[in-house]
């Protein structure tokens, strides 16, 4: 963070992706109690990563007293337009409810309505992001199952975070979305029109007129923010580019495996270590799938969740600095005009107490946003880590097996060559059906 001292309740928090602190991984003490070194494998490092999580996590659904599911998506068509709806459950031991259970069915536009309200009432706490309303890249349809269920992971998510949340959980709004069966008449009350425009209007005034001195600890915010945003980019593309070419990589080696089958159905000789090749092919196919599954389904998800939530974080700082930047105006208008001091008194000590009230807002829910960014990413990239270690590992069986069925079909080859021709090809020949096996890359290495 150059240009800014960074105080201590925010440097234990930071994500810094290129810094040295991050080499904590490689650098922790792995002694076992008794003094002796801990093994290295990859598998024991994720285990000792995992173990820390544990008990802040098991302390987090102790206290927690409402759970939320969304699940059953069902597509609806009309003449209209077509939607799916979600089922949302309910179960809560909050006496503020009337029940202790609910089931209710919404669509997409709603959970857009009570971000909305959350957004509108608590204008500088961190309301967790929705997934886009437009078709992501890679999906080829809007309604196919693919995207209806990564869209309702994402909406399971939403609810539940806003669930955990201490000031957002008791929403009015909130309490709605999860009771009403009709929400129509609650998403027509708020402010009219004309009273939305001008609050726009307001805001971009605030923020073209600037801010005189931002305080140094939201600075300190900013820069942080616009930093994390830009890795979390950066980390969201790499990690499509590697799905994307290992799945070129599957889709070769499903090409791949049926020639040697073929070929091991010409040769009488060879067709044992052929058809042992074209097996052991079709394992790490397998392989390579399931692990493309876990980081489409697991890591690209987590990591492009926080980059919409970047994007949160940057709406927030900018409410926030437009609370500000009214005060500056106000006070400033107040030390010029005489006549209508009085008045205008009244105005800047109720945007004082609102400026007070959204920094202390903004800094609570800052550190709590943060715990919780940490615990999700390191929870996605230990899975992955896992995953990663147990691919690899079986390709390297599977590879093992390969080389030796290599060497078989070889010494069988060469053997087949040297003796005297009955109705094997010529080798000429043998050299022409080789040349017709497919180029195959290797496997992808790239580290996540």
């Amino acid at each position: 963070m150059s240009g800014h001292t960074v105080p201590a309740d925010f440097s234990e928090h930071m994500l810094d992706l290129d810094e040295d602190e991050d080499l904590e991984v490689f650098t922790k003490n792995t002694s076992l109690p008794d003094g002796s070194p801990m093994p290295n494998s990859p598998s024991s490092m994720v285990n000792q990563y995992r173990l820390e999580d544990d008990d802040e996590g098991q302390e987090a659904v102790n206290t927690k007293d409402i759970f939320v599911t969304v699940d059953h998506p069902e597509s609806q068509v009309t003449a209209i337009e077509t939607f799916v709806l979600y089922r949302v459950v309910t179960r809560t031991t909050r006496s503020d409810f009337d029940s202790s259970e609910y089931e209710v069915r919404r669509r997409y536009q709603d959970f857009v309505w009570l971000r909305s309200k959350l957004e509108e009432k608590h204008p500088t706490l961190i309301v967790h992001p929705l997934p886009e309303k437009f078709v992501m890249k890679g999906m080829v349809e809007r309604f196919n199952d693919d995207f209806i269920e990564t869209r309702r992971r994402a909406l399971h998510r939403f609810l539940n975070k806003i669930s955990e949340h201490p000031i957002l959980s008791y929403s009015q709004h909130f309490q709605v979305f999860l009771t009403a069966q009709d929400l129509a008449p609650h998403r027509k009350q708020g402010p009219g029109f004309l009273s939305r425009v001008g609050e726009t209007v307001r805001a971009v005034a605030n923020s073209v007129r600037g801010l005189k001195s931002r305080p140094e600890e939201f600075a300190v915010m900013q820069e942080y923010v616009d930093d994390f945003s830009n890795k979390m980019c950066c980390m969201d593309k790499v990690t499509q580019r590697i799905v994307k070419e290992q799945r070129e990589y599957v889709d070769e080696l499903k090409q791949y495996s049926p020639t040697y089958a073929r070929w091991g159905e010409l040769e009488e000789e060879l067709t044992e270590p052929l058809k042992g090749m074209a097996s052991c092919v079709v394992q790490c196919s397998k392989e390579a799938e399931e692990h493309i599954q876990h980081l489409s389904e697991v890591l690209v998800p987590a990591l492009h969740e926080y980059v919409l939530c970047a994007e949160t974080l940057k709406a927030v700082m900018r409410r926030r600095d437009n609370i500000q930047a009214e005060f500056e105006a106000k006070n400033e208008a107040l030390l010029t005009r005489k006549v209508e001091q009085e008045a205008l008194q009244e105005e800047v000590d109720v945007l004082a107490d609102r400026m007070e009230q959204a920094n202390n807002s903004l800094k609570g829910d800052w550190l709590r946003w943060q715990r919780s960014m940490k615990t999700d990413l390191r929870s996605a990239f230990i899975s992955a880590a896992e995953k990663n270690v147990e691919y690899y590992e079986k390709m390297a069986e599977a590879e093992t097996l390969v080389e030796q069925k290599a060497l078989t079909a070889l010494t069988q080859l060469v053997g087949a060559l040297q003796s005297p021709p009955r109705h094997t090809p010529s080798s000429s020949v043998l050299q022409q059906r080789a040349a017709t096996l497919p180029a195959v890359r290797s496997v992808p290495t790239s580290a996540l």
